[in-house]
This record gives structure tokens, C-alpha cells and sequence, in this order.
């Protein structure tokens, strides 16, 4: 891991961040919508403190932590559809972004750098939300779990949000909680930052993943994003 951003800066012209763990907090409402499927299945719920670290993985994680079942239980897919449902009935209750990412956004835009979103949720998912967060309409682009043929830890979505946004992959900082985060953005040929605010588990070690840097505050991005140039 790169630990002066100078190593690594030159003219970014495009960040991209995931969602969930980086970009938005998003942990409380999935961990709603997680203890109401328990409670429903007549089930215990969880503490936040043990959900919040499987949010990056998706709604089949939660399911495997909270019913301790596989996708290959018969039960699995009745449990995954209604933790879903109640999600997107609450996909806004408490989400928000992290607390500095407002003023990250609004630098970058001051500066005329385009910024958008890649992530593995689905966008169905996505969409609502980045609207609700009042994102939509200020991306330069969003690529969802099921906007190309493959997902992270494919580079394929950095690469579809670079070509959306007009910028080369070598001009794109990736920001992300999560290892498969780091292998898609580095595997695109952008520079990645691993985002030690996310979602990060016990078992987890991002000095391993690859990253150029990582930050431990939204705030700390802008210091990679080296002597910029608005277009």
C-alpha cells in the first residue's frame, strides 16, 4: 500500500465510489430489514454491531448470518425475497451519507470533476435510493449489479462508468469497503482507495487487497486527487 498520495496523483478527472460502505450509510436500514424478517420467522434479532460488517456483501449474506442457512436451503429464497421487501419499503429510514462524503461531493463539483457510483446492488435498488439521496440527478453515472454482463470484482463496471463518464480509466479513482472493490478498480487500471470507514469485518485485511492508499474519513479522499484540472 502507497502511503503519500503524491506516489500515485496526477490529473484525476473522474471518482468513483461503491454504495453501500463508502459512497452511503445504509447498514441501519438493512439491519431493519433484517431483524424484522427474524422477527417474523419468530426469530431473535440481531446486534447492529454484528450486522453492520456483512452490509458490503449483499442481502444473501445477511440471510446466511441471520437464519444460518445457505442458498441452497429450500427456505433461503422465501427469507431473501422478504428481507428485500421490507428493504425497499425502508430503503430511506435512516440512510444517509457518511458524514463529510456531502462536502467531498461538493469539491468535486466546485472543481468540475465528475463523480458517480459502482456498485454490485442491484438497480432497482440503487436507483430509488440515489434518488431519495437526492444523487440521482448529480452523478456523472451509476452502474448497478445488473448493468453489465459482469460484476465487481470484474472491472468491467469501472470500465463501463469510465467510458459513461467520458474518461480514461488511468484518469479514475475508485473508492470502495471492500476487497472485490480494490480487485475491479485496479484490474481497470484505476487508482483505488480502500474506505476504512465502510463495512469492515474482523476477518478482513485491506492492507492485503491491493489498494493504493486507503482513508479513514470521507474527508481524506480529496487528498488524492493530485493537481486536477477541470475539463
Amino acid at each position: 500500500m502507497i502511503d503519500d498520495p503524491r506516489a500515485v496523483s496526477g490529473a484525476v478527472r473522474l471518482v468513483l465510489f461503491d454504495l453501500d460502505g463508502t459512497l452511503a450509510d445504509t447498514a441501519p436500514d438493512l439491519a431493519y430489514a433484517l431483524n424484522r424478517t427474524l422477527e417474523e420467522h419468530g426469530r431473535n434479532p440481531l446486534p447492529y454491531d454484528e450486522i453492520r460488517p456483512q452490509v458490503s456483501h449483499g442481502g444473501a449474506a445477511l440471510i446466511r448470518l441471520g437464519f444460518r442457512v445457505d442458498q441452497g436451503d429450500a427456505r433461503f429464497k422465501g427469507y431473501y425475497d422478504r428481507l428485500i421487501d421490507t428493504y425497499k419499503a425502508n430503503i430511506d429510514r435512516e440512510t444517509r451519507l457518511f458524514d463529510g462524503m456531502e462536502g467531498v461531493l461538493d469539491h468535486l463539483e466546485a472543481r468540475g470533476i465528475p463523480w458517480g457510483v459502482v456498485t454490485n446492488k442491484p438497480s432497482w435498488l440503487t436507483d430509488p435510493l440515489m434518488d431519495r439521496l437526492g444523487l440521482a440527478r448529480r452523478a456523472a453515472c451509476v452502474v448497478s449489479g445488473d448493468t453489465t454482463a459482469n460484476r465487481k470484482p470484474h472491472p468491467e463496471p469501472i470500465l463501463f462508468a469510465c467510458g459513461k463518464a467520458e474518461s480514461s480509466p488511468d484518469e479514475a479513482l475508485y473508492v470502495g469497503d471492500a476487497e472485490r472493490d480494490i480487485r475491479a478498480g485496479r484490474d481497470a487500471g484505476a487508482v483505488t482507495l480502500a474506505a476504512l470507514f465502510g463495512y469492515i469485518g474482523a476477518e478482513d485485511d485491506p492492507d492485503t487487497w491491493g489498494a493504493d492508499g486507503a482513508v479513514t474519513t470521507p474527508s481524506e479522499i480529496l487528498d488524492w486527487l493530485g493537481p486536477c484540472r477541470p475539463r
